[in-house]
């Protein structure tokens, strides 16, 4: 089947040039860590969603962008979140951006920035998903949106913040923002924020800025009064749990001394150790609005060394639990390859190492940070359909979307507009990497890849210099269909995949699939020609789907939206 549409591309312009990216790389094809090779991204949450653990961030690269690639990240340009997303802890499909700016541009002045996000969902009375995601607008207030999917689209169902200043128990707050949110096993919704220095009530062991209350029904809006989280050293970075039926709230310590811990040791009956400067920390409680009933347990993720700063999310998926954080490592690898000049700096990146928590006493271990990071938690089906954003690592490919509804207009990276609906674009020697693809033990027959523009791809197995097991030659002015024929016997057991573009001119990468179908004995030609008559349908997350959709939301070629029923 040959499907194909007229589109325009809108052109997203990344952080490399081509030439630098197809050269070298700057996440090896073995470690997990970071999450993305090409995109900076930092301050993660995550949720789990059929079967997939969506993680959400700050989009340090709009400001990489908004500072000519170089220069120190100041933050104040930051007006998006980045969503990634894997069902196998190493191949992460990367969804685009949710430009808060642009869903918030109702609100009369107020929005200033969009950092932090923390996010969670449930299912309504009437049995729909809903999904809410709060994020600090800059330091002064936390807002919140709403979707019915993990990656929208999304709006703002407020004409304003959510809290502010004199949202009632916060005052005083030296920074209110940093928002941490949970539902708890009885639905009801919670949040944590706050941070900054000592305020004028407060101390270097008790700064007085950590708050936490109860969510109305609707999470949107605070039931009651906020009241103080007594937190010592604390700093920034919210985040809560429920593990073992206790609230168990994260936040990061401050780079203040420790000369009161003795103190405190004493008052509180503990013998742990005052946190390192900059650490993740963790409480206890089984009555999160009693100050008095929160325990302070100690340490379990360090200062990650690269970053000025730590966030982090702690999170269970699939039976594990992995710490989510932010690290300056694949800033440093650039530099040591000097494809951004000496001056960058603060520019963060997504990360994920295992952590260990035992559950019935609420005790979470110190977590080990390295490159390596994560193994796979299972193999990735070749079979299915699979978007050419999901990947392990890659070299000198760039971001397009052709979702935008503003015509003719050219947007910066990954921020200025919603882009939702992705293509992979590849310049010559260009590449990405799938990771631990299981063809099985008949192997595949055949590969067919959703592309538009003029170029080559090879596919290649194992090493990024092997012999190709396919090449296909792409000419077509539309987003078009090629499919191949490949040697079963070479397309067999579980390997790592490359994406090779050794020929390029505006070359557009959307969608592969192998087949493992018995060939019918008949003779095709090497390249299909397409064929420009049956559209292409998507869901929102720009996922594609195999056909127009029975049922639920999808939207066509053009970003339109439609419903099935």
């Amino acid at each position: 089947m040959y499907k194909n549409f007229f589109l325009t591309i809108v052109a997203v312009a990344m952080s490399l040039t081509a030439k630098a990216q197809t050269s070298m790389f700057f996440k090896s094809t073995t470690n997990s860590n970071p999450l993305s090779a090409s995109v900076y991204c930092a301050d993660p949450t995550a949720l789990e969603y059929n079967g997939r653990l969506y993680v959400y961030g700050s989009n340090d690269h709009q400001q990489f962008i908004k500072n000519g690639k170089k220069g120190e990240n100041k933050y104040g340009d930051i007006k998006s979140l980045v969503v990634f997303s894997t069902d196998d802890m190493v191949n992460w499909t990367f969804h685009g951006t949710i430009d808060v700016g642009k869903v918030c541009s109702g609100w009369g002045g107020s929005f200033a920035a969009s950092w932090a996000p923390s996010v969670t969902w449930r299912t309504n009375i009437i049995g729909k998903p809903e999904f809410f995601l709060y994020f600090a607008n800059s330091g002064g207030s936390v807002g919140v949106l709403k979707a019915s999917s993990p990656v929208g689209p999304w709006t703002s169902p407020l004409n304003g913040p959510m809290i502010t200043g004199s949202t009632p128990g916060v005052s005083p707050c030296n920074w209110v923002f940093d928002p941490g949110v949970m539902i708890d096993e009885d639905g009801t919704g919670w949040i944590a924020f706050g941070g900054g220095d000592p305020n004028n009530q407060g101390s270097n062991l008790q700064p007085n800025n950590a708050r936490i209350a109860k969510l109305k029904s609707n999470m949107t809006a605070i039931d009651g009064r906020a009241v103080k989280l007594p937190a010592p050293y604390h700093f920034e970075a919210s985040e809560l749990n429920i593990i073992g039926g206790k609230f168990v709230y994260t936040y990061c310590s401050s780079w203040r001394g420790r000369n009161d811990w003795n103190k405190y040791q004493n008052d509180k009956g503990i013998s742990v150790s005052a946190p390192g400067s900059c650490t993740m920390c963790y409480m206890v409680s089984d009555d999160p609005m009693d100050p008095d009933s929160w325990k302070y347990k100690g340490v379990y993720g360090p200062h990650p060394g690269t970053s000025p700063n730590n966030h982090s999310h702690l999170h269970k998926f699939q039976g594990t639990y992995y710490h989510i954080y932010h690290s300056g490592a694949l800033l440093e690898n650039m530099k040591k390859k000097n494809a951004v000049p000496s001056d960058a700096s603060t520019y963060r990146s997504i990360c994920v190492n295992k952590a260990t928590v035992v559950e019935s006493a609420q005790k979470i271990s110190t977590v080990t940070l390295d490159s390596k990071g994560v193994e796979p938690i299972k193999k990735l089906n070749p079979y299915e359909l699979q978007e050419a954003e999901t990947m392990a690592t890659c070299g000198g490919v760039d971001y397009e979307h052709f979702s935008n509804l503003i015509k003719n207009t050219e947007i910066s990276n990954l921020g200025n507009d919603a882009s939702s609906k992705l293509l992979v674009k590849m310049v010559k020697d260009a590449w990405t990497l799938v990771r631990n693809v299981d063809f099985g033990t008949s192997g595949a027959t055949s590969l067919t890849v959703s592309v538009k523009g003029k170029g080559v791809i090879e596919v290649r197995l194992g090493t990024r210099t092997s012999t190709p097991v396919a090449t296909i030659e792409t000419t077509s002015a539309y987003l078009s269909d090629y499919k191949v024929d490949v040697d079963p016997a070479l397309c067999k057991g579980t390997k790592d995949v490359y994406f090779v573009c050794t020929e390029s001119s505006t070359f557009q990468f959307d969608s592969w699939q192998f087949s493992n179908e018995v060939p019918d004995g008949i003779s095709a030609p090497f390249v299909f020609e397409p064929s420009p008559s049956i559209p292409r349908y998507y869901d929102f997350g720009g996922r594609l789907l195999k056909g127009k959709p029975a049922k639920g939301f999808y939207l066509d070629e053009k970003g339109k939206k439609y419903w099935a029923n």
